[in-house]
């Protein structure tokens, strides 16, 4: 342990920032750096070079705001508490950030680090009714360890060594991610176009971002492959109550399924009663997001509870004489299929894509005997993918615990960390 401490008051000025008046031009696209969370939030290493949006001397004097030395930490205390960087340049802030200044000499890599394996101590401390922030008072209160400079630097270079090394492992974890989700893509997209027999004779599918197809496969508009009509769930906003019939919108839509605990709220038997009057869930129904910014998301119907669906869903049930589920769900969520839904939705203040525009969008079908075969064998191959994907995330999520330990250990002196000569 590092037997040395202060409170964090003698070791730093603690400011707060402030924002200029944001109608007045004059105070706006200046050369002052003006960090705000969203600028720490989308950080890569520790240190802040700029600033998204800058401010005007003028702007600096109207509003009260403070300007921090190069070498200062910049820590937010609301929305969320406890992100962290520092200042590559001087720089002021706006309310949401403390900026921290040595007092004297430190190396505040060092203290970075300290806060940074505190953040969960932060956000405890976090008070408000309406959001919760970190006060002056309690961030100044805060002990320290206070090791020597020599020390301090010793543990911050360490720690600057080891956390790049496990960043550049992560980094290649998650490049493995991406072309896993590349490759699943693709496997499935040649699978519900092409099928599986590579020899099978093509022709042209007449559509130009398509390409060639099976000469015994069809292209034909969604609606024709349903036994009902495509629908939505109502328009009108329910009445939500605490407890009932679970009521799915498009956050509840991710991976493939319908995930209840991800609801928005609960509906009264009578409301469900009634909306199931245009539609009823049913297993192996297909749902596809048709407006918010997840437009498109595909899931199927794998679970046997009760609910009902809102209007940015439009719910897709299958005529199994023409098309299985599975294969249309695969399609569905294929690269050449949501390439359809992009270039045919709207935009307003959102994507937004039509029933009539939805239902009218090209589906290639091979006959459902080959439907079944091409499932089996692309689910087979998705399943390994998405074992290794899985595998992958699991080194990811130890590589980044690994980390955290490194840097708690490190400053709390729980490894012994050599002063450079």
């Amino acid at each position: 342990m590092i037997a040395d401490r202060k409170n964090l008051r003698h070791v730093f000025a603690v400011t707060s920032g402030a924002t200029p008046e944001s109608g007045n031009p004059d105070y706006w696209d200046g050369d002052i750096l003006w960090a705000t969370p969203e600028d720490i939030s989308s950080l890569d290493g520790y240190w802040l070079q700029d600033t998204r949006r800058k401010i005007t001397q003028v702007g600096y004097e109207s509003c009260g705001t403070t300007t921090a030395a190069p070498g200062s930490i910049v820590l937010t205390k609301r929305a969320p508490i406890g992100q962290l960087a520092v200042l590559a340049e001087a720089a002021c802030s706006n309310q949401g950030c403390f900026l921290l200044t040595p007092r004297g000499e430190a190396d505040t890599r060092f203290f970075y680090y300290w806060l940074y394996a505190k953040v969960d101590h932060l956000q405890a401390l976090g008070r408000g009714s309406t959001f919760l922030e970190l006060s002056t008072d309690d961030l100044k209160s805060l002990s320290v360890p206070f090791p020597s400079v020599s020390q301090q630097r010793a543990i911050a270079d360490y720690l600057d060594r080891e956390t790049a090394r496990l960043d550049g492992l992560v980094a290649a974890k998650e490049r493995v991610l991406g072309l896993l989700a590349e490759r699943r893509r693709a496997l499935i997209t040649r699978a519900v176009t092409r099928g599986l027999d590579a020899r099978a004779p093509l022709r042209d599918s007449g559509i130009p971002w398509l390409g060639d197809i099976p000469v015994h496969w069809r292209v034909v508009a969604l609606k024709h492959l349903v036994r009902v009509p495509l629908t939505d769930g109502p328009h009108e906003t329910p009445e939500f109550l605490d407890s009932g019939i679970p009521f799915v919108s498009a956050e509840a839509v991710w991976g493939g399924r319908v995930h209840l605990e991800a609801i928005r709220g609960f509906i009264s038997r009578d409301a469900h009663d009634q909306y199931s009057k245009k539609y009823r869930p049913e297993q192996n129904d297909i749902y596809i997001v048709k407006s918010g910014a997840t437009t498109g998301k595909v899931a199927i119907v794998d679970i046997e509870d009760e609910f009902n669906i809102w209007s940015p869903l439009a719910a897709i049930r299958c005529d199994y004489k023409r098309a299985l589920p599975r294969f249309v769900f695969h399609t569905l969520g294929s690269d050449y299929f949501q390439g359809q839904v992009q270039i045919s939705w709207s935009l307003g203040t959102q994507p937004n894509i039509g029933m009539e525009v939805l239902e009218n969008l090209s589906v290639v079908l091979p006959p459902v005997s080959e439907q079944g075969t091409i499932v089996a064998h692309m689910e087979r191959e998705v399943d390994k993918l998405d074992a290794l994907s899985a595998a992958t995330e699991r080194t990811i999520a130890l590589l980044k615990e690994r980390r955290a330990a490194v840097i708690a250990a490190a400053v709390t002196g729980q490894l012994q960390i050599p002063e450079a000569a």
